[in-house]
């Protein structure tokens, strides 16, 4: 599972999603990528299904990019606590996601093996998704 290993700060507000992302925003180390085409929040569980469902279909063949990391930590309170007595303590690790950001990035593989790899990955995962190919910049 992703999650940093030192964070400046333990607990972090919410904050909103607002905007296209500026960086990240074309496939920049494969051939084949998945972009997002809505904003949210990704877990670092949802990221490593999709991981996984990708590394299932291709069968070690070609290489995978992980573009995004999940370093925002999620706090909660446990169930059935009363409100008041301060923020509760983190849980799990979130990468925001904004639309335009590419999420993974694949080479190695035929496009048609990359395009059913990567539709499998968007499943689940809980924002749109597009397909892209590299464009020579």
């Amino acid at each position: 599972m992703l999650a940093p290993k030192r964070v400046k700060y333990r607990k972090r507000q919410r904050g909103r999603l607002k905007g296209n992302d500026e960086v990240g925003n074309y496939v920049a180390f494969g051939e084949y990528g998945l972009m997002a085409v809505s904003s949210g929040r990704l877990t670092a569980r949802q990221i490593e299904a999709a991981r996984i469902s990708i590394n299932r279909r291709v069968k070690r063949g070609g290489k995978l990019w992980i573009r995004i990391f999940p370093h925002i930590p999620v706090t909660k309170k446990p169930a059935e606590t009363r409100m008041g007595k301060g923020k509760g303590s983190p849980e799990y690790w979130i990468a925001e996601i904004r639309p335009g950001r590419v999420l993974f990035e694949m080479s190695g593989i035929t496009e048609e093996e990359a395009k059913t790899a990567l539709n499998l990955a968007s499943y689940k995962l809980p924002i749109q998704t597009k397909f892209i190919k590299r464009t020579l910049v």
